[in-house]
């Protein structure tokens, strides 16, 4: 009666069977839950690293940008300065001969004025003194066509940047620092001094009045 008992049909051992199966897919099933975990998180953290990437690539650029706008600037810089050191060149080129010209000017001025008025008398004299003058006068003219030009410091106020005072002169008629008298013509250079004009300024006088402020453009340069 009990090997009845224990035995069972195949209909019963089926039934078993699924129930079995039934039990455990249940826990078959939770399983890839926790398989999607890691896949969730990399999922999440792609957007972030992707704006961290462009970030780092509009720095990037900005970085390269002010690179290439300072390079840029400092090229243009170095052209500009090229081109005022030519333009320097050929303006002033002329300098160091003009300087040693000017003595050749400064000895006919004195030859002209050293010839006393009752010696032009006489027509050699007189012929003479008028070739010195045109000669003179030409060497004036050679220098203005190169922007050599004389300073006339006569009645002007004592400027260092322009005159150089030798003596005074008593002359209360003058302001005093007044210059009266000139020693060697002074000469300038486009807008470079290439010789103060040695002069002698007056002594005694009433002070002379402030010199008026320097136009822009009007100051003279004295690296010549």
């Amino acid at each position: 009666m009990s090997e009845e008992k224990n035995k069972q049909t195949p209909t019963e051992e089926a039934a078993t069977s699924a129930a079995d199966g039934a039990q455990t897919k249940p826990s078959e099933a939770t399983a890839p839950q926790a398989e999607d975990t890691p896949t969730d998180a990399a999922a999440d953290a792609a957007p972030q690293s992707g704006e961290d990437e462009l970030t780092a690539l509009r720095q990037e650029v900005a970085d390269l940008k002010d690179r290439l706008l300072r390079a840029l600037a400092e090229t243009e810089n170095v052209r500009n300065r090229a081109r005022r050191d030519r333009e320097d060149s050929r303006k002033y080129a002329v300098a160091p001969l003009a300087k040693d010209i000017l003595t050749v000017a400064d000895n006919l001025a004195r030859a002209i004025s050293s010839v006393p008025e009752e010696a032009t008398r006489d027509a050699n004299v007189k012929a003479l003194l008028e070739g010195v003058s045109m000669t003179e006068k030409a060497l004036q003219d050679a220098f203005a066509k190169h922007f050599i030009g004389r300073i006339d410091a006569v009645g002007e106020k004592l400027d260092p940047h322009r005159h150089e005072a030798m003596f005074e002169v008593p002359d209360p008629s003058q302001p005093a620092g007044t210059v009266v008298q000139v020693f060697e013509a002074g000469y300038t250079l486009h807008d470079r001094l290439l010789r103060p004009a040695r002069v002698g300024v007056a002594k005694g006088g009433p002070t002379a009045a402030p010199a008026a402020p320097a136009k822009p453009g009007s100051a003279v340069d004295t690296q010549a």
